[in-house]
């Protein structure tokens, strides 16, 4: 440091240097370029070396002397002798001032060396094993002795990450946090500990940790942007397979790379459907980190809702007073610096209830955190990295606004998919605890009706079925009150949460009628008019819209808790919501039902045309957000369910018989008319709200047949049998893993009638259905769809030639198709087809297949060049590939080989078998199997016509270090003796690492048998464990070479198959052997 920057000793500072930043509580632990080069210690006591670690003077590298507003504040020390005075006395000469200042340096020196060593001697006893946190003292201690501590825990940190010790400083790190950010996770413990399971009044939360159930979070999914009904993608989430390319992955693990993955995730992106638990797992992911429990790496976890951020629209602000405002123990996050010592994760929870602009593209750039710019600026550049680039971001939404979100600025994708079945069962029983039976009887009753336990894959209509089934059944109500359809589950919730607002809030038994109409039609007009307008939360002004008196909106929060709340804790406002989107559809069906009574009532339109309407109107709908009002509104037509109500209800027309018959006939009608699937489920949905099973229960005779195949041949079915057949199968309970077509009808009119099965199950077998290229253009349509599970697909034996392949190949070339394994033996495909399916798997960089069966059809030499080429290519995935019997020369073993010495190729099976390759093509294969890039392991050559000739070029391969071949197949080949010697001299080698050796009719005789025998004897590291000599016509002496090698206990043997009649003269051996088996 210059003299002309440091201090005079009059106290005067130069005002051009007050800003430089050298100060303690700006030292960054991520990088060594915040901050000075730390001080190095001797051990003696007072004459410690100040010196720098680089050679610079011996003053404190981290205190800068330019400015007091630049440092904490100072050290208190006591008063005596050494508090000499430094005061400006200008009759002192200067060499008196200069020794007077040495002589407070040297004490200045001694107690600040005293006080770090003093501290690092605590330092090292938190660091030993099991010695706890301390934070006691510095409860007892005054702020500035706390700031002092703060400050040479950053210089012991910075040393320790200077030293390499990164372990220690991380310990040290967790074991004494400052306590800002002690005081931080205290206060958030404290907010988020409890949970309010649709109830937003004091004293009736629950503890998250007695009622949490894990959820099931996946990584993947799909980009693309979801508008269906939420309903419908439960119901598309229900028959999804376990075994998908998703996976799952644990709510603390968020932000942890899974295994084998090589990347930093800073943003996450999290989707799922209304109450599915995304809020839930943020809580419980910040809970769990306050308790100490996961994550301690980060210091702040800082929750932001947006719709508390809505509030501030207009507001121009910094990101530091942001925090400050929402998070009071902040105060001393002030700039960058502050930050960067700090590792910080930001959580935005309610995309889909944000009303920023988000404008990604047009926003200005920000990168300080002091500068002022509105919250939507601000919230964009956090996102984007621009601010704060290294915080981590988790960011929550419904799907379909997730993308608003650039997908660049998200580094991984999740889903939360809510609750599996167990994980339903495990909630029921963590619900209801006494007694325990009844969460037993209770899970019993929600699995015997296929629509509620489809609904309970999300967390809050869980809820909502254990507050109403745990008060049904306690009561021994008659099992036909108890609820087994989603409007009566929603009548009996409203019901109850009526009856207990007279007991609790007005001291009555009676329900008041008139005060509880009102409500209900307040609320009604409410949710019917937010519901066409997509929101799911409420400000006073859109209360106010539905004449709902903004002081009374504390009321309706008291009186229906559980329905309609006020949401607590918010710094800036009210915000207002229900409890889930289901119970807004239900309030606004009820809502229409009531509203159209004054109507139906004077004459001027009919239920029956009302309901009508409301079909016509659910079904224009392409994303079926009317679905679930469509259902309720059905529901609410039963008297059964009108009789629920009772007089909240104005006196109208009752439905009659005739009115349900003739709507029930209405929708069967439409059902006829081949809506797509996702509307014709729904329709059955309809009918079941309505009590009608008549459609699925004739397709059930039909099923119920003794014969296991071909159930349906010879049926002429109706456009609405299959529609309930496609409606029973999708709403089994069993899961659709195999899907086989030849159960029902081998037709192509059965597969096209079957097709949404199909997309549901993991497997489809089509295999001999006499399907043509007709079929082929919708199971393309299967591939290319988003929320298709297939993931094996057989269609051998059907004769779809080249211009079906050609149709198939449209779906593998799109990026939704999750395909992994396609059989298509014995489909009549050729060159033209083979070009098509090359340039399909090569145009789809996300290709999944690994697996390809293309047996029996005739690519020519030509068609396996296309393949060779494709599988050369760095983003195909096959790894097996079965060419039996297509016609292949060995001109098309050039084109393998040159995919054998490919380090792009992923190719571990190869079956070549009944080709007329002949051994100059088996030369060429050897000289790729030898290749160091070659992964090969399976190799199949039985019935290719080779001969002894070949054999010299196969045992080079077994010879060779850089071989991974395992299994060889040499079958039907007129190898003979003399080839079978040559081969043996490769069995016999340490590099071969052959497990499988087949050699059936190679006509070897008693020369090979001697030549094998003597190869694996003399080979203690042989790997060969299966060996197939059948029908070889050796004599016995061969047969007993074999059978002693047997009896040797270097000998792996296990699978030994010989010719029928040398069984008896080879038993000898396996009475000495029994690891052995012989197989005749």
């Amino acid at each position: 440091m210059s003299s002309s920057k440091r201090t005079s000793l009059s106290g005067e500072r130069d005002t051009n240097t007050m800003r430089e930043s050298a100060e303690l509580s700006c030292v960054s632990m991520k990088s060594d370029k915040s901050m000075d080069p730390p001080l190095m210690f001797s051990s003696g006591d007072s004459g410690a070396d100040v010196s720098l670690i680089d050679g610079e003077s011996a003053e404190l590298s981290c205190v800068s002397m330019k400015s007091d507003e630049s440092m904490d504040p100072p050290l208190k020390f006591s008063s005596g002798d050494s508090g000499a005075d430094v005061s400006n006395t200008t009759d002192e000469s200067k060499p008196f001032k200069r020794k007077k200042m040495d002589s407070v340096f040297k004490e200045l020196e001694h107690k600040i060396i005293s006080l770090m060593k003093k501290e690092l001697k605590s330092i090292k006893r938190l660091l030993t094993q099991d010695y706890p946190s301390c934070s006691e003292r510095e409860e007892e201690e005054d702020e500035d002795q706390m700031t002092v501590r703060d400050e040479l825990l950053k210089i012991t940190l910075h040393v320790l990450m200077k030293m390499k010790q990164t372990d220690l400083a991380d310990k040290l790190q967790s074991k004494v946090a400052p306590l800002c950010v002690k005081k931080h996770k205290s206060s958030l413990k404290e907010k988020f500990q409890r949970m309010n399971e649709g109830i937003s009044r004091a004293g009736h939360s629950t503890l998250v940790n007695e009622i949490y159930t894990e959820l099931y979070i996946t990584e993947g999914g799909s980009e693309e942007l979801n508008h269906e009904h939420e309903v419908r993608q439960i119901e598309t989430a229900s028959r999804r397979h376990t075994e998908t390319h998703e996976t799952n992955i644990k709510c603390n693990d968020i932000f942890k790379a899974l295994p084998g993955q090589d990347k930093h995730i800073r943003s996450v992106l999290t989707k799922g459907v209304a109450g599915i638990g995304k809020s839930v797992s943020v809580q419980k992911f910040i809970l769990d980190w306050a308790e100490g429990k996961a994550n301690q790496d980060l210091h702040f976890i800082f929750p932001l809702a947006f719709r508390e951020l809505n509030l501030m629209k207009n507001t121009n602000i910094s990101l530091t007073d942001l925090l400050h405002q929402f998070f009071t123990h902040t105060t001393r996050l002030n700039t960058f610096r502050d930050f960067d010592v700090y590792k910080v994760a930001f959580i935005f929870d309610g995309l889909d209830e944000c009303r920023l602009a988000l404008d990604f593209s047009n926003n200005p750039c920000l990168f300080d955190v002091t500068e002022r710019a509105s919250v939507d600026v601000l919230l964009t550049n956090l996102i984007k990295g621009n601010l704060l680039p290294s915080a981590l971001i988790w960011i929550t939404s419904r799907p379909a606004a997730a993308n608003q979100i650039p997908p660049e600025c998200v580094h991984r994708l999740t889903d939360v998919r809510g609750f599996n079945d167990p994980q339903k069962d495990d909630y029921f029983r963590k619900r209801i605890k006494d007694p325990p039976s009844l969460a037993a009887k209770i899970i019993r009753h929600v699995k015997s009706s296929r629509s509620l336990y489809i609904m309970c894959h999300i967390p809050v209509f869980c809820w909502i079925s254990a507050a109403v089934l745990q008060r049904m059944l306690s009561e021994a109500e008659s099992p036909a009150e108890i609820p087994k359809t989603l409007t009566q589950m929603f009548t009996h919730f409203l019901m109850f949460n009526i009856k207990v607002k007279s007991q609790k809030y007005d001291g009555k038994c009676e329900v008041d009628v008139h005060q509880a109409r009102k409500s209900l039609e307040s609320l009604g007009k409410l949710a019917f008019q937010q519901l066409e307008k997509g929101n799911l939360i409420f400000y006073e002004d859109e209360l106010r819209e539905c004449d709902i008196d903004v002081r009374e909106a504390s009321l309706y929060s008291g009186v229906f808790t559980q329905i309609f709340r006020q949401e607590l804790g918010l710094n800036l406002g009210k915000v207002y919501s229900f409890v889930h989107l289901s119970v807004q559809e239900f309030l606004a069906a009820l809502f229409v039902f009531i509203s159209s009574s004054a109507q139906t009532s004077s004459g001027r339109l009919t239920l029956t045309d009302l309901l009508k309407s409301e079909v016509d109107k659910a079904l224009q709908s392409e994303n079926g957000h009317l679905d679930l009002y469509l259902r309720f509104l059905l529901g609410l037509s039963l008297e059964s369910n009108q009789t629920i109500l009772r007089d909240l209800l104005p006196q109208t027309e009752r439905s009659s018989d005739s009115t349900q018959q003739r709507v029930t006939e209405y929708i069967k009608m439409k059902i006829t008319e081949n809506p797509s699937t996702e509307k014709s489920i729904n329709l059955f949905h309809c009918l079941n709200e309505l009590n009608d099973h008549s459609l699925v229960d004739n397709i059930q005779t039909y099923l119920k047949r003794k014969d296991n195949w071909c159930r349906l041949s010879g049926i002429s079915l109706s456009s609405a049998q299959w529609s309930a057949l496609v409606f029973v199968s999708l709403s089994s309970d069993q899961e659709l893993d195999e899907f086989n077509l030849s159960k029902y009808d081998q037709s192509d009119e059965c597969l096209l009638n079957l097709l949404p099965v199909v997309k549901a199950s993991r497997k489809a077998d089509l295999c001999r259905c006499n399907l043509t290229e007709k079929s082929c253009s919708s199971l393309a349509s299967v591939l290319t769809s988003n929320s298709s599970s297939l993931t094996e697909l057989n269609l051998s034996d059907n004769n779809l030639q080249d211009s079906g392949m050609k149709l198939l190949s449209d779906g593998l070339k799109n990026t939704n198709c999750k395909l992994k394994t396609l059989h298509m033996m014995y489909c009549s495909i050729g060159d033209e087809g083979f070009v098509a399916l090359a340039s399909a798997l090569s145009s789809n960089p996300n290709s999944h297949l690994t697996q390809l069966d293309l047996r029996y059809n005739n690519p020519g030499d030509s068609g396996v060049k296309l393949i060779s080429d494709l599988l050369k290519d760095p983003n195909c995935k096959l790894q097996k590939l079965n060419l039996m019997s297509c016609n292949l020369t060995e001109k098309s073993c050039s084109s393998l080989a040159s995919v054998l010495t490919s380090n792009s190729s992923s190719l571990t099976e190869l079956i070549l078998s009944d080709n007329n390759l002949q051994d100059s093509g088996v030369k060429l294969l050897s000289d790729g199997l030898k290749n160091t890039n070659c992964k090969l392991k399976t190799l199949n050559l039985c019935c290719c016509n080779l001969t002894e000739k070949c054999c010299s070029s196969l045992a080079s391969v077994l010879k060779s270090k850089s071989s991974s071949l395992t299994e060889l197949n040499l079958s039907l080949n007129k190898l003979q003796g003399s080839g079978v010697k040559l081969i043996s001299d490769g069995l016999k080698n340490t590099n071969c690492k052959l497990k499988t050796l087949n050699l059936w009719s190679c006509r070897i005789g008693d020369e090979g048998f001697v030549a094998l025998a003597s190869a694996l004897r003399s080979n203690p590291n042989s790997h060969l464990t299966q060996l197939d000599l059948s029908f070889n016509k050796p004599v016995d002496s061969g047969v007993m070479l074999i059978s002693d090698l047997l009896k040797d206990p270097n000998c792996k043997l296990q699978n030994l198959h010989i010719e029928p009649q040398l069984y008896q003269s080879s038993t000898r051996a396996t009475n000495d052997k029994t690891n052995n088996s012989l197989l005749s």
